[in-house]
Order: C-alpha cells, then structure tokens, then sequence
C-alpha cells in the first residue's frame, strides 16, 4: 500500500540507499530502525532518475515534523526523511509507534505555506488522503516541499520505485504467468472449437495495444485480421471478450471502424463479422453497442472514424448508449471529491453536490450498458460487440462488467484477477496515462480519467446488492484502487502489453498479484459469507438502488468505523462453523435424522 508502518510492512523504501548518508538518520550505524528496516526488507539498486542520483533532487535529507493523519488518527512526531521513492518519519527511539512510511508516487498536490520560523506542508494523495505536515524551519519546508514535488512527478517509468522493490518473500517473476491469454482460450476451446488463439500480433505491428495472442474466429486467417486492423482505429480489430456457453453467443470488443466521410468499406472486417455469427448458434444475430450518442458517432466520421454500415454488415444490429469519458469523467470524480471533503455543509448543499456531480448517474449508466449487453446474451441469444472511439475505456467498463454479471468464475477470487489482467491490462487500457492523478492535482486533465475507478465502483455495487455472490470483499477493490494510482508492484505500469514489454516490467518487477495472493492477505481480501451462484446476478440501477461508496471516499473524512474489527468477527464465527461442522461425527443414511 502507498502508506506503511513498519508493522505491517508490504512495501520497501528502497530509496533510503539513495539520500545522503550525511543528512539521513535511517543510515546511521547506531541506528536500530535502519537495522529492523533491513532486517524485514531486501533493499533494491541504487535508484537514479534520469541519469542523475535521486540524490540531487533532495534539498534537505530531514527535518523535526509532525504528521496530522486525519480524524482518529493520533499525530506522529519525530524526524522526517526525504528518500528516493518515499517520505519517512521516525517517531524517535523512545516512541512506541513504527516507522510511517509514504510513496511518493501516491502524492497528487502539494501544498506550502510559512508563517514565523516554521511551515506546513499539506499533502493531497491519490488515495484522496489529505496529510499535514508541520515543519521545524522555513528552509526546510521549502526545501522538503520542492524535492517532494520534483519526486512525485519524475515521468520516467523504469526510475519508478517498482523496479526498485524487492521484498522478502516473493520472488521476481512469481504470478506473471497467472494469467496469460492461453489461459482464458483453453477455457474457450473447452466449450467451442469455433474461435483459435491468434499471434498475428507477436511482434505489437498489427495493434500496438493489444496483447501478442488474442482470440479470434477460427474461419478467419491472419492475413484478413490484418487488413481488418487497418480498418480500425489503433488497429484495434474485433477480438473475443468472452463466450457464454448457455447460450452459445461470444462478447467482442474492438475500437470504431474508419468509414469516415468517404464511407469505406473494409472486405475482410465484414468477413469477420460475419464468420462471428457464423460460429455462433444457428440463426445467431447481432447488436453492435456503441458507447458513443448517434450524434457523436457521425461527428466522429467526418474525421475519419464511424460507424459500421448497416447493409455491410448483415445480422447486425446498431445500438448506441452514449457514455461519459476522459475530462467530463473527471471533472466528475473531482466534484465528488470536494463535495465529499466538506464538512461543513448542509444536508440541502451535500444531496445537491452528490447530485451535481453526476457521480452515481456514470455508475447507473455502466451497469446499464452492462446489462444489455449481458441481455442481449442471456436472454435474446445473440452475439454482441461493444466499441466505442479508441476502445480502451468505455468499452473494457462494459465488457468485463458483462463478464462479472453472466459469469460465475469471473465472481471468484482468482476469477476476478483475471478478468481485470485480461480486459483491462493486457487489452491496453491506458493506465499511466489515466491514473497519472487523481482528484486533487491542480494539473488542467489532459489524459486523465477514472474509468477504473468507475468499473470498481460498479463492482462494489454488484457486491451490495449480491453479498453472497463476489468471493471477493470491498478490502482488494480498495488495494486495486490503490495500486493502480501508486503501487511498489508493476501490474499498472504503462498503457499497453508493448510498453511492458519495452521496460521489462515482467522481469523486473513484482506482480501485484503474487503479493495480493499471500495468505495473510486472501483473509482481509476474501468474503467470508461467499457462496456460488451459478446464476447470472441482474443488478437494480434505481436510484434507490445505488448508493456511494462510503468506504473508498468518505473513509479519511469521518472517523474510522469498526468495518474490520466486524468483519474479523465475520470471519471467526465462519470458521468456528467450520470448525464444528467438520468435526461433527457423520450420520449413516440409514439413521433416523432429529
């Protein structure tokens, strides 16, 4: 996590080998913390940030602070030290609290301001935790505030600190094979024999987005899924999402077709639509959800992009559910935000922000464009594929929905990694660019946008309204949230499967997988009441329905509530169950039953 105590340490500070060993008072010999820090961590190569030591973007090593964590939080004071990667604070060798230690990747603004001969420096994280840190000396704050603002915003991605993590316990290279595209085809391969594992895409020349193996329809050959790439927007060609097999239909995502104002027409991209239907239950139809209004796609022709013609692509039907993306998804996000940091307004200003920011409205809209698309599946029997411009965003949010709504594995633990390593990772959504802030950043948005955040939030819906069926808890959608803004694993870095490849993210940093997946974590992680539900799950979006996550962005504003020491409990009645159940003697059939 972006913040950790030593206690429970699942991060490194591999940046205190990095600052100077004359200002740091973690790198003093005498020093028991550094030892006790060593001890519990392997600490990583000597970081540098574009060719130059981290070193010398540190203008002060450390100063006296206070730290003022928020409601129910006690403040820490002790010295405060600036590292390569992290912000560190050490109560002092008689404090009985641990080492406070915060990514400095996770900071999204910085705030400064003097007064006297001390300063306070307010930090906004991408977590949407605000800190206070007040300072010993206006130098120091000065200089502590410009080296947190030069480390938190260093673009490179391979003088990140996941390359620099390396934790006791687990191993480089651990859990990145979990889930590779192979996986989810034999899967496929189990239930059809229409549709074959493609590497037209080995060498990213075909789609610089899209993974090197991708499934498509086994009637159609490399060289048509090619061309038909050419007439997609970043090359972006129908792929296979998902195939449902109760009713023999598949879900595709692609990105728009470059009809433009010309209104061509591409042989091979019909042909593989056609080959979909095709492969599919006899009589198949089809419904192309587009995320786009009908206005916005014919605006999107006249410069060069569209819409599938109708009489091109026999079967198939248009429908369009307009979905908000990039800056007004933001700019929502960062409404909600604000609304939910102030304290002081009244009942009449809180419900008209909440309402004024369209929030819970994008949440209703992608768990409704979900739904028909599950529908459309379920119910009609036809096949569906969803695109909207670029489709890298809208329609990974209604895909991988889709999935968790129809299908029961995908509502697993392990299910639900992959359907977020498969749909929204190796698919290319963009997450260095999306997630490069948060809500807080003073940055005018260029890329930014929470669709993530969005699908996670619709997820967290789904388990409200179906407590028994996600074996997953709102504890690993808080740590996905978390990690995919500021993480010491390498799941989230880069937008694209080429990129990785390019920095060597799989060899050279952890999966965020292999450290979620260790057994002392699955018990926060995992619901306790979980049961299978073979069943598809249709959630309600009524607005009496849907309710805001209070636990991802009213948690740092209001003090903690009892949520774990609950949901502990939970835990312990359930294997006290287990427990009795199991050592139960068991009764013969032929025995009367009380």
């Amino acid at each position: 996590m972006p913040e950790i105590t030593l206690g429970l340490l699942n991060s490194c500070p591999a940046g205190v080998a990095s600052c100077p060993a004359s200002s740091c008072p973690f790198r003093s010999p005498r020093s028991p913390r550094l030892k006790l820090l060593e001890s519990a961590l392997l600490l990583g190569p000597r970081p540098t940030a574009g060719g130059m030591e981290f070193s010398e973007l540190i203008r002060t090593g450390r100063a006296q602070a206070e730290l003022l964590r928020g409601p129910g939080a006690p403040p820490l004071r002790g010295t405060l030290c600036v590292t390569g990667h992290h912000l560190l604070l050490s109560p002092g060798p008689q404090a009985t609290s641990d080492l406070w230690l915060l990514l400095l990747r996770s900071v999204d603004s910085i705030e400064k301001r003097v007064a006297g001969d001390s300063g306070t420096i307010t930090l906004r994280c991408k977590d949407l935790r605000v800190l206070q840190l007040d300072i010993e000396g206006v130098e120091a704050t000065l200089d502590i505030a410009r080296s947190i603002e030069a480390l938190s915003s260093l673009e490179s991605v391979i003088t990140s600190f996941p390359f620099f993590y390396r934790p006791k316990g687990l191993r480089l290279g651990d859990a990145w094979h979990f889930h590779p595209p192979e996986h989810y085809y034999k899967r496929v391969a189990r239930e059809t024999n229409a549709w074959r594992l493609s590497e037209v895409n080995e060498d990213f020349s075909v789609c610089p987005s899209y993974p090197r193996a991708v499934i498509v329809p086994r009637a159609v050959d490399d060289d048509a899924l090619a061309r038909s790439a050419r007439f997609r927007q970043g090359g972006r060609f129908p792929v296979l999402s998902y195939h449902h097999a109760p009713s023999g239909t598949v879900l595709l995502r692609s990105s728009q077709p470059l009809t433009g104002p010309q209104k061509r027409r591409c042989a091979e991209d019909e042909e593989l639509l056609r080959a979909v239907l095709a492969g599919a239950r006899p009589g198949a139809r089809g419904f192309i959800v587009d995320t786009r209004s009908a206005q916005a796609a014919k605006q999107a022709r006249m410069t060069g992009g569209g819409t599938e013609a109708k009489a091109a692509y026999p079967g198939w039907k248009r429908l369009h559910r307009p979905m908000e993306r990039g800056r007004p998804l933001q700019e929502s996000f960062v409404r909600l935000v604000e609304a939910c940091g102030d304290l002081e307004q009244s009942m009449d200003r809180w419900l008209s922000r909440l309402e004024g920011c369209r929030w819970l409205a994008h949440v209703k809209e992608a768990l409704s464009t979900a739904c028909l698309a599950a529908q459309g599946m379920e119910r009609e029997g036809a096949c569906i594929l969803v695109h909207g411009a670029e489709g890298t965003d809208s329609t990974l949010l209604v895909t991988s929905l889709a999935q968790l709504i129809l299908d029961p594995l995908s509502r697993t633990m392990t299910g639900f990694q992959e359907l977020v390593e498969r749909e929204w990772i190796q698919a290319g959504h963009p997450f260095q660019l999306r997630c490069a802030h948060s809500a807080f950043s003073h940055a005018r948005p260029k890329h930014e946008a929470p669709t993530f955040l969005l699908f996670l939030d619709c997820v967290w819906q789904l388990g409200r309204q179906f407590p028994l069926s996600l074996e997953f808890g709102e504890g690993l959608l808080l740590a996905l949230f978390e990690h995919a803004y500021a993480s010491p694993f390498g799941t989230f870095l880069c937008n694209s499967e080429k990129e990785r490849c390019l920095c060597e993210v799989r060899t050279r940093t952890h999966s965020l997988w292999s450290g979620l997946n260790q057994p002392k974590e699955q018990r926060k992680l995992r619901n306790p009441l979980y049961v299978l539900n073979p069943l598809a799950i249709w959630p309600s979006v009524e607005p009496q329905s849907l309710r805001l996550w209070q636990g991802l962005f009213l948690r740092w504003t209001r003090p903690p509530e009892p949520s774990e020491a609950a949901w502990e409990k939970v835990w312990q009645i359930v294997t006290d169950k287990e427990k009795t159940e199991g050592s139960q003697p068991t009764v013969s059939a032929s025995e009367p039953q009380p």
